[in-house]
């Protein structure tokens, strides 16, 4: 196949319907936490000279009582890769650098630091080769292990559903990617990453997309009885600090070697959007 625009219809219709849902459960627990925080949404348009339709996106945002800072953004963008990035992406080249990406990404940073912080980012890219990426990965600044152990085996249910091999595949490519080599330690205790799922043909599109479908039910399954179940934890001033050194490393993590920041700054993303990931404090000591 050549033409994937329907496909990339289908796959940016599911992201909005994941950020409405997902958006809608983190404003119920704000409600339960007696907040009336909520998303706002901000829209975005890409420049890219030449180019009469490149795309843009929508950036959300909530500053709450449970959720410090949460962002939930979803973008779909299409245009030409600089010819010195081009060769850097899948079946991408100086020769061939046309480009469509549709996809959601999620960073949230909780007020207490018993709740685990959360990334969680889903995509369908196509150049001359078309796929699915993505993944979810827990963050907690204090980890506890029965929360990890859920997480985990979430994400493992999903994977089964789809591919015996898919857990232990993706679970170790995450803890391979989410490492900060200069500190020597991880940016948390893992989940699943997943890049190149490659779709072929129509069928192995649908069966991707269902897999991704699947991990974005896990995420919206799991996440919120986790914040639930630590969001009304009593906390001291020595947690915070924990937490605000924690956020450190996130944010190294985050300017340094997470590939997905990299993208939206080469493609001619949001700038907000792209850094939504940062913490909204963080210390380092």
């Amino acid at each position: 196949m050549t033409d994937w625009s329907s496909e990339t219809h289908e796959a940016r219709t599911w992201f909005e319907i994941l950020r409405n849902r997902i958006c809608a459960e983190f404003e119920t627990i704000e409600r339960e936490a007696g907040s009336d925080a909520a998303f706002e949404y901000t829209e975005w348009h890409r420049e890219e000279e030449g180019n009469a339709d490149p795309g843009g996106g929508t950036r959300g945002l909530m500053k709450g009582k449970v959720f410090e800072k949460v962002g939930v953004n979803v973008s779909t963008v299409r245009g030409s890769f600089a010819k010195e990035f081009a060769g850097t992406i899948n079946g991408a080249s100086e020769e061939a650098p046309g480009f469509t990406a549709t996809g959601i990404s999620l960073v949230a940073h909780m007020a207490n630091p018993h709740v685990p912080a959360v990334h969680m980012n889903t995509r369908f890219l196509a150049t001359t080769k078309a796929w699915f990426g993505g993944g979810a990965d827990l963050n907690p600044p204090i980890p506890y292990e029965d929360d990890t152990e859920a997480f985990h085996a979430r994400f493992r249910a999903a994977c089964s559903a789809h591919n015996p091999t898919y857990y232990d595949r993706f679970k170790k490519w995450a803890d391979e990617y989410f490492y900060i080599p200069h500190r020597g330690v991880h940016r948390g205790v893992g989940g699943i990453f997943y890049d190149h799922l490659e779709c072929d043909d129509r069928e192995a599109f649908a069966r991707n997309l269902a897999f991704t479908k699947d991990v974005g039910e896990a995420f919206l399954d799991v996440y919120p009885m986790l914040v639930r179940r630590r969001m009304d934890s009593d906390f001291s001033d020595a947690d915070v600090q924990t937490q605000l050194e924690w956020r450190g490393r996130y944010a190294e993590f985050n300017l340094v070697y997470d590939r997905g920041t990299l993208f939206g700054l080469k493609t001619g993303g949001n700038i907000d959007a792209i850094l939504m990931s940062l913490p909204p404090r963080a210390v380092w000591s």
